[in-house]
């Protein structure tokens, strides 16, 4: 997904937490700031429990009180953007096509971009996206008590995080299979 489609979902959800909440954008932000937590999960425990958001949106509004409070520019993009330079450009297709295939799952969910892959979370991690090679992409998926089988490879030491891996080395492997493996971990996330 570009980066004007990522801007775009995360306005949809802001206009969503508006609408549900009653409460703006930036009154969200300088409510957060005003509780003074240090840590980024403080903030989200805080955000759920005692103001009833869901769990993505609750990080979205710590993320952005956080950013808004430092004076920095969001940081997300720019992890993002990295792990798919150079080398590794030619998999942000199969990535994108992840992406939106999570995105269909539902609205509860977190993307966190870390150095390396991109962690997806819902009410805890159910799978990562990591570009391992130029030419390779590998998901991570967590699946109590399913068999490897064919493509579904066990983790090993892919990722101590996941049970399981599938190499993807094209969008067209992207497919109703690979799919129906995203949402039973989404589903068993939540």
């Amino acid at each position: 997904m570009s980066t004007d489609k990522l801007a775009a979902a995360e306005e949809t959800q802001w206009r969503n937490i508006e609408a549900q909440t009653g409460k703006s954008r930036a009154t969200w932000i300088t409510l957060a700031n005003r509780q003074g937590f240090e840590k980024h999960g403080a903030l989200m425990a805080w955000l759920k429990t005692e103001m009833g958001l869901t769990h993505g949106n609750a990080n979205l509004v710590a993320i952005r009180a956080r950013e808004a409070a430092a004076g920095a520019p969001p940081a997300g993009g720019d992890l993002l953007a990295a792990q798919y330079a150079g080398a590794k450009a030619g998999l942000k297709p199969i990535y994108d096509a992840v992406h939106a295939a999570v995105l269909a799952l539902g609205p509860e969910l977190e993307f966190a971009p870390k150095k390396a892959y991109m962690s997806l979370r819902r009410k805890k991690q159910f799978a990562l996206i990591q570009p391992t090679t130029a030419t390779r992409l590998d998901l991570g998926l967590v699946l109590k008590g399913a068999a490897p089988q064919g493509r579904l490879e066990a983790s090993a030491s892919f990722s101590a995080m996941c049970t399981h891996r599938v190499r993807l080395e094209s969008v067209a492997q992207v497919d109703t299979e690979l799919k129906r493996w995203l949402t039973q971990a989404f589903d068993e996330a939540g």
